[in-house]
């Protein structure tokens, strides 16, 4: 009978628009099946649908309609729905019983920009149409104009960038936003990066490092270009950096090193250095569409959901061939 266990989840650091952590006590199939649901089926809100009412700007209906659809869209809960999030507001749009689209499956923007200038004037610098000139007809949906307070501060727009308009040139438009997933397509996926790196174990065979000068130890120090290793100056004994798990990278450069140190090719390493299978080290950076610490609650959600489901599912199963 298989072991049961209990994954943990250690909170390294959080910010809004990004979240490290640990989770332990499982093995990679959880860990990749996490990555993979807060890369793919997190639900978000993003531009599906646009319609033009006048565009005379370089760029035609489609890429416009295109970078419409990759400005990450926010829903602001009110405080009085603390832990909910945009599943909890909107229903997908395929779900909804509406003829093409309403208040429950679906955000409507409106935007509406012309660059007008006078016969006797000069001509000016083109005018830059964000996302700040998009108009919501919900006060708890906008654009994510700034991914962070440090991005705005530096940006030279203000906002996303959508085109640029000449004088005289206009861009009307009407833009439906949607809940989706990536899935389905990448615009609703919330996160720009989702990774997760086994966590190191390094093991230091005192008895053979005892063994070595300490020229060679600092010759094992040297080897490692991750810099994991370090000699304490008061003891002289070779110990793992402090954030060693945070910058060790496997490299084979200090196998080669300590190889070439041993007397014989059967003696035991002075150094290992082997990643863990049951401790991951997560980084999350979301797109703004979503704090990070709501993207790992929600995808938290969704991965019990899928278990409930597939737990269903084998009930029935049992029940029938019973």
């Amino acid at each position: 009978m298989p072991q049961q266990r209990y994954p943990k989840v250690e909170i390294l650091s959080v910010q809004p628009h990004e979240i490290k952590f640990i989770l332990s006590e499982t093995d990679t199939s959880v860990a990749n099946a996490l990555r993979r649901i807060m890369i793919a089926e997190v639900p978000t809100l993003a531009i599906d649908l646009v319609e033009y009412a006048d565009n005379s700007s370089v760029l035609n209906d489609e890429y416009i309609a295109h970078r419409l659809g990759l400005i990450p869209i926010r829903y602001q809960k009110p405080d009085s729905m603390k832990g909910s999030d945009c599943t909890d507001a909107f229903l997908p749009h395929h779900e909804c019983v509406c003829y093409e689209h309403c208040l429950r499956c679906s955000v409507e923007f409106e935007l509406d920009v012309s660059y007008t200038v006078n016969g006797d004037e000069d001509v000016l610098a083109p005018l830059t149409v964000t996302s700040r000139d998009l108009r919501s007809n919900n006060e708890l949906v906008h654009p994510a104009h700034f991914l962070s307070s440090d991005e705005q501060e530096e940006a030279q727009d203000d906002g996303i960038a959508i085109v640029k308009l000449g004088p005289g040139q206009k861009l009307k438009l009407k833009a439906i936003a949607r809940l989706g997933i990536a899935k389905e397509h990448a615009k609703w996926s919330p996160v720009a990066v989702a990774t997760y790196r086994f966590w190191p174990n390094i093991v230091l065979n005192d008895e053979r490092l005892a063994t070595l000068s300490m020229e060679q130890k600092q010759e094992l120090v040297d080897a490692c270009p991750d810099r994991i290793l370090e000699i304490d100056q008061t003891t002289g004994k070779l110990q793992a950096v402090e954030n060693a798990w945070d910058i060790c990278t496997y490299t084979e450069d200090l196998m080669y090193a300590q190889n070439a140190l041993k007397r014989r090719k059967e003696d035991d390493d002075f150094v290992t250095v082997t990643p863990s299978t049951d401790r991951f080290i997560f980084s999350v950076e979301t797109t703004g569409c979503m704090d990070a610490d709501e993207v790992l609650i929600a995808a938290l959600k969704v991965l019990k959901k899928r278990l409930n489901d597939l737990a269903r599912e084998l009930e029935t199963i049992k029940e029938m061939n019973s």
